[in-house]
Order: C-alpha cells, then structure tokens, then sequence
C-alpha cells in the first residue's frame, strides 16, 4: 500500500485532500476535497481505485489512473 501513500501525498501538495475507504480486497475513493464520491467503479458500493493483493505473489495494483484522475478533476472544477 506504500502506492497509495505516495498518491496521498503527490495530491497534497498540489492542494488536493482525498480519503480513501478500504473492503478487501478493494480500496475506495471516498472523499476528494471533503465531498463524498458518489460514482461507482468496478464496484457496487464505491469508486474502486485499486485492488489489494489477494495472494502474497500478486502485488498491489491500481485500476486504470487516467479514469481516477479524471474524477478527481471533476471534483476539483
């Protein structure tokens, strides 16, 4: 999960605050500037942002970043 760390951080210094909801194996989207996400991706219950490992030889992995980083520039207009 050391990804998503770095994630956090790289948005937060260009003033993006998001937050981040975990059911494993899936790992959500949350929050972006304090407002809930409400569209759904590869998920029924949340905006999936990444899938954690299942078995100790798969890795951490995210789903597609350019469908992320499209919603977190929808949040931020």
């Amino acid at each position: 999960m050391e990804q998503l760390d770095i994630l956090n951080k790289k948005l937060d210094k260009i003033g993006i605050d998001v937050e981040f909801m975990a059911d494993f194996p899936w790992i959500y989207l949350y929050k972006i500037n304090g407002e809930l996400v409400k569209e759904r991706y590869e998920a029924e219950h949340g905006f999936t942002i990444a899938f954690l490992p299942v078995r100790r030889d798969k890795s951490f992995h995210f789903t597609e970043l350019n469908v992320i980083f499209k919603l977190i520039r929808k949040y931020c207009t």
